[in-house]
Order: C-alpha cells, then sequence, then structure tokens
C-alpha cells in the first residue's frame, strides 16, 4: 500500500455521511472495543469486534472526511520517494535532499534512487517540531524578562 494509491478527496456527499457516522461513532471512543453490525448496499451484512485504537483511527478519517480533507493511510515501515517524503514535511525536494546528504535523516539506495522509511520522516518531523516548541518557549520567557508583553 503506498501513499498514492489510497489517497481520497471525499465529495459532498460522503463528508455529510462522514460526520454522521463520526457523531454516532464517537460515543464509543473510549470503549476498548466495539461490536458493530454491517449492512452493505448490496444487501450482505456481517457482525464484527473492532478493536479501540481502530475505532479512534476511524474517527480520524471520518473527522478528517466531514471536513473535506483528503486521507491517505501509510504503514510505518512504507518506503517513501523523496517526493513523497518532501511533501509529507511540506518542503522542497532538493531541500529534502540535503537533509538527506547531511544525514538529518537516514535513507538509501535503489538504484539511483533514493528511499527514506515513514518511521524515520516521522521523526524527524517530530524533532524539529520539538525544536520549534523550545524555541517559542525561549521567546516568550525572553520577552517576559525584558517586559515586552502586554
Amino acid at each position: 500500500m503506498t501513499a498514492h494509491n489510497v489517497v481520497h478527496l471525499p465529495t459532498p456527499d460522503e463528508m455529510e455521511e462522514a460526520k454522521t457516522s463520526s457523531r454516532t461513532l464517537a460515543k464509543y471512543a473510549d470503549t476498548d472495543r466495539v461490536h458493530m453490525t454491517l449492512r452493505g448496499s448490496n444487501g450482505e451484512s456481517d457482525e464484527l469486534v473492532l478493536p479501540g485504537h481502530a475505532l479512534q483511527m476511524l474517527l480520524t478519517v471520518l473527522s478528517e472526511m466531514s471536513q473535506g480533507n483528503a486521507i491517505s493511510l501509510i504503514p510505518r515501515h512504507q518506503e517513501l520517494s523523496t517526493q513523497e517524503a518532501a511533501s509529507l514535511l511540506n518542503v522542497s525536494r532538493p531541500f529534502l535532499v540535503g537533509l538527506l546528504e547531511k544525514g538529518e535523516i537516514a535513507h538509501h539506495k535503489v538504484g539511483s534512487h533514493r528511499r527514506v522509511r515513514l518511521e524515520d520522516v516521522l521523526a524527524y518531523r517530530e524533532k524539529v517540531d520539538r525544536q520549534r516548541v523550545d524555541a517559542l518557549d525561549r521567546l516568550t520567557e525572553l520577552s517576559q524578562q525584558e517586559d515586552m508583553g502586554y
């Protein structure tokens, strides 16, 4: 499963169905599992047990869909192209390649193409986010020390 074949931009009808479904499922958000009955438009039906963590993921998907956002599911072990990794980080591909060459993000080559593990891209993003929060905290502290706030 790759990012490019799972992305789906919801239609207005799907957005409304997602909103209604997420409201119904939200009542069960704190349970460790939920028993469900599914009935398809083809008339078939089944019973299933959905683990609590899967329900949380489903609620997240439905919430995003209800807002009209595209959804993409990528396994953590998935390898990404440099363009996919750059898109995930919201940076240009050349900037990402620079990060790879500096050793900021681990990568390997398949032929002449670089591949990056999703886990490594997410770890880098978390590290940068933490650094950003720390810097903002320091700036806030300095501005308060200098009586620059209101």
